[in-house]
């Protein structure tokens, strides 16, 4: 098969993982052609967050404290991992030229004093170019042939929105492809960067976090892979939490749409555009765990077959959000109060999370971030206060609770079953919403009533007697 197999941070922040990733890279590449991504080591990414934000807030010693923290750890782990001395001089020497550019880099930005999207891009970006040469060099440690490539190497051209850059995606495979079909035919194994990639000017860009997925997505696509991998410390996508239901099980299968939307509710950090690359040319997926090999983990296919067609397949919730109730009799029959509402909102770059609107008009309910409900509501009370809206209404600590599969469309009942599950173990619901593909059911409740909610609908659907 010609596989692409991606590491989050978790399966490779230490020697000991990065030798057990390269020893099961070593036996999968026996019979497959493999293409490797590679997070970057297990914190690291937010270390390097830490140092532009010390930079902004003119904290030089702790930017220097937390690079200095960032090249002791990756020289140890490259010690410990390479046992052939003339690899190891090799790797530190390669290891150094890039801590000497990091460094430069942060000097640079001090000397300014200033951070902008696009050094915050750049400097993140180092991440990745470390582990990608601990790994690699892991896998030559094993005897393997095997380059290290960054996103801009590998030649994943994006467009120019540092932080949350697209690839521009005719001209990635393309350049992709060819990188690749190059070292695959020299039996090397590419051991490609994640998160990041370069604009058209060759400036380095990034995907936003969990933008690891999504490099490995966009590589498959290129290479018209059999089978991706994301590979974490988790086992796949469960029916709900383990840590809240200790029945919770591994969901053999799930449908692009499906997992789409448990990631978006919390069952794995996975980007929001990850599936895009997969769905036009419907390669499965499957999410593993690399320290529980034996386990198969979840597949995610574009049409799972009829036996694990589950009415419900899964309960997840997002715990501390915030509810504003926004009343007005002026928005009744107005055109454009919805668009002024949510164009105000965007302005203040808040995302908004559910949404809820009466027939009669009179009100929208919205949920955010508890962290983004302040800058919310004070942008919606300055633009529109006493003009559109003349009441603003405000609760904190809300779990939004979703029920998601697929098999809930055209099923009667699924309403039914869920409320009065929750009706029994009196939890009051403070919102609804569903939308017309049925895919997802979700309603609104208190943080301190999230557990109970969740533990009742697994139990109603019994979703521990899954696949």
């Amino acid at each position: 098969m010609k596989l692409v197999v991606k590491y989050g941070g978790s399966s490779i922040s230490t020697a000991k993982d990065i030798q057990s990733v390269a020893k099961n890279l070593h036996y999968l590449s026996k019979h497959n052609k493999i293409a490797v991504v590679c997070s970057a080591l297990n914190g690291t990414t937010d270390d390097l967050i830490e140092i532009s934000e010390s930079i902004e807030k003119e904290n030089k010693s702790k930017a220097q404290q937390l690079v200095a923290n960032i090249i002791n750890r990756h020289k140890q782990v490259a010690k410990q991992t390479i046992k052939k001395s003339d690899l190891k001089k090799k790797l530190l020497q390669q290891l150094n030229e890039d801590f000497d550019e990091l460094v430069a880099l942060i000097d640079g930005m001090v000397l300014l004093g200033e951070v902008t999207p696009r050094s915050k891009d750049y400097l993140n970006s180092f991440g990745e170019r470390l582990s990608i040469k601990l790994v690699s060099f892991a896998l030559r440690n094993h005897g393997k042939k095997s380059s290290s490539l960054t996103g801009k190497d590998v030649g994943i051209v994006t467009d120019s929105n540092f932080g949350e850059s697209k690839p521009l995606m005719d001209t990635t495979r393309l350049r992709v492809s060819k990188t690749l079909d190059l070292l695959f035919s020299n039996n090397t194994i590419p051991v490609i960067g994640g998160f990041t990639g370069a604009d058209q000017h060759g400036h380095i860009t990034t995907f936003g976090r969990g933008g690891s997925d999504y490099t490995a997505t966009i590589i498959g696509a290129c290479i018209k892979a059999d089978e991706i991998w994301l590979m974490s410390d988790v086992d796949g996508l469960m029916t709900a939490d383990p840590k809240i239901v200790k029945s919770a099980k591994l969901l053999k299968e799930v449908s692009y749409v499906e997992a789409i939307e448990m990631a978006m509710f919390g069952a794995k950090q996975i980007h929001p555009r990850t599936f895009e690359p997969l769905v036009q040319k419907k390669i499965p997926m499957r999410i593993r765990n690399s320290f529980n090999l034996d386990n198969e983990g979840t597949l995610v296919t574009s049409s799972p077959g009829e036996s694990v067609k589950n009415t419900v397949k899964c309960v997840s919730y997002i715990h501390h959000n915030g509810l504003i109730d926004i009343r007005g009799g002026s928005m009744v029959g107005t055109p454009g109060t919805a668009a002024k509402i949510f164009s105000t909102l965007a302005k203040a770059g808040i995302n908004v999370m559910m949404i809820s609107q009466n027939p009669s008009e009179s009100s929208i309910t919205i949920v955010v971030k508890n962290n983004d409900l302040d800058k919310a509501v004070n942008a919606l009370e300055l633009e529109l206060l006493g003009k559109i809206i003349k009441k603003l209404e405000v609760t904190t600590d809300m779990a939004i609770i979703a029920l998601i599969g697929s098999g809930m469309r055209g099923t009667i009942g699924v309403a039914s079953k869920v409320f009065s599950s929750i009706e029994k173990n009196k939890i009051n619901v403070s919102m609804i919403t569903q939308g017309s593909s049925e895919l997802n059911l979700s309603f609104v409740v208190k943080n301190s009533d999230a557990n109970i909610a969740v533990k009742a609908i697994h139990d109603e659907f019994k979703l521990d007697k899954v696949n």
